[in-house]
């Protein structure tokens, strides 16, 4: 869990569905959690939850919750691994948005929109946030649904817990956990997440879920770890709206911005209104006034030259779900993809190797057609990529560097 991540899930972004799916770019197939998270034997993790479990029943945890809780749980070495290398602002804001709002996540979403129109539009009336917001959410968190995690949750946050290095944060969410297992939602053997506790379709931590997870239906369980999405998509938009969603408003817009501004402006420390940002020259991407939503800043991700979006409240609304810029900027891209938006129209700048994204998915393209296959042209250089340009500059006799550079496109061609 990232101390940045306001009360969701903890890099899932990263850790499953951005940086872990990224196309042929960053791509890995997801191996289930008994092969990529194996419990290991642990003296000192097991004395570890021996201390813990009164420290559960003075919290007010029934001692037979904590007993089943942790009848089958162990320590998962895997997931401290896992919390030690989190990736998910290492990515720039072009990579980001080539695989939040890929093609392929577009197409998905836009069929999970209708194949759960009637549910969303339910939810959008009760919560008042947008269908189109909520999936796109879904789409980031689990890639709607199909990516919700298979990680014991006892077992991933007890050893995250246990490691210490956010000792109490995790213990926190470890006694919520257990909070949520003495609720009757759930049992322990269907208690399953990331491997840093976030759970479901929309990826709740406990203590979010605690706080913000709807049962829609009234069934007596808030259900978001079935295959039925409802619960799920209805506590985002819960936690959205309560975190000041309003409805009827964007998040943001793509603006251009005039010769000469002044960067020094950017950034969500400064706001003005659409007005006052049209005082200084910034229009639509079309050359048109943007309509007054309220305290507006403009954000430039990928530095001056590259594409630039005025944001509006409902912008850090979803900051309040991850507070990452490139998240904000991927569910609301996404969002606005959904029902017809188009593609970012800026330019994003070369990367530090001189490529652009066309060149990178040419490479690729290059690449795989050479017998050297990257999973993909997302134009996102991820390890199955690297892996390409590696065996390809072994089989070919060069220093084995796995860069994605000019030179090697120029040898491809």
């Amino acid at each position: 869990m990232r101390a940045t991540r306001r009360g969701f899930s903890a890099g899932l972004v990263a850790a499953l569905g951005l940086a872990a799916c990224g196309g042929g770019g960053g791509g890995v197939t997801r191996a289930p959690a008994e092969a990529q998270f194996p419990a290991v034997p642990n003296p000192a993790f097991d004395a570890w939850v021996a201390a813990f479990r009164p420290r559960a029943v003075a919290a007010g945890i029934p001692e037979a919750t904590v007993a089943a809780a942790f009848r089958d749980a162990g320590f998962l070495p895997g997931v401290i691994e896992r919390d030690r290398n989190q990736t998910e602002f290492t990515r720039t804001t072009e990579d980001y948005l080539a695989i939040a709002a890929s093609d392929a996540r577009v197409s998905a979403g836009r069929a999970a929109m209708a194949e759960w129109g009637p549910v969303l539009a339910e939810i959008e009336a009760r919560f008042g946030v947008e269908r189109q917001v909520v999936t796109a959410v879904w789409g980031l968190e689990s890639q709607y649904g199909t990516r919700r995690g298979s990680v014991p949750v006892v077992s991933a946050l007890s050893t995250l817990a246990f490691d210490g290095r956010r000792g109490a944060f995790f213990e926190e969410q470890l006694i919520a956990a257990l909070r949520i297992l003495a609720s009757g939602d759930v049992a322990p053997g269907q208690m399953s997440g990331s491997w840093a506790g976030a759970m479901g379709h929309t990826q709740f931590i406990p203590t979010s879920y605690l706080a913000y997870a709807v049962d829609f239906r009234g069934d007596g369980r808030r259900d978001i770890w079935s295959d039925d999405p409802t619960d799920a998509l209805a506590s985002a938009a819960a936690y959205l709206s309560r975190s000041g969603w309003r409805r009827g408003q964007p998040w943001g817009v793509e603006v251009r911005l005039p010769a000469g501004f002044d960067t020094g402006l950017t950034g969500r420390g400064t706001t003005r209104s659409a007005a006052g940002w049209g005082a200084l020259g910034v229009t639509d991407m079309d050359g048109r006034g943007v309509a007054d939503h309220g305290a507006a800043s403009i954000l430039i991700p990928a530095g001056a030259t590259g594409p630039a979006f005025m944001v509006f409240p409902n912008f850090g609304v979803i900051l309040r779900y991850n507070n990452a810029i490139n998240y904000g900027i991927g569910v609301g891209h996404l969002s606005d993809r959904l029902v017809g938006g188009p593609p970012v129209r800026g330019t994003f700048p070369p990367d530090a190797q001189g490529m652009t994204l066309a060149d990178r998915q040419e490479l690729q393209r290059r690449l795989t057609a050479a017998g050297f296959d990257t999973q993909g042209t997302d134009g996102v250089i991820g390890n199955n990529t690297r892996s390409a340009i590696l065996a390809y500059e072994a089989a070919n006799g060069m220093p084995q560097t796995g860069e994605a550079t000019a030179a090697l496109l120029a040898r491809l061609r």
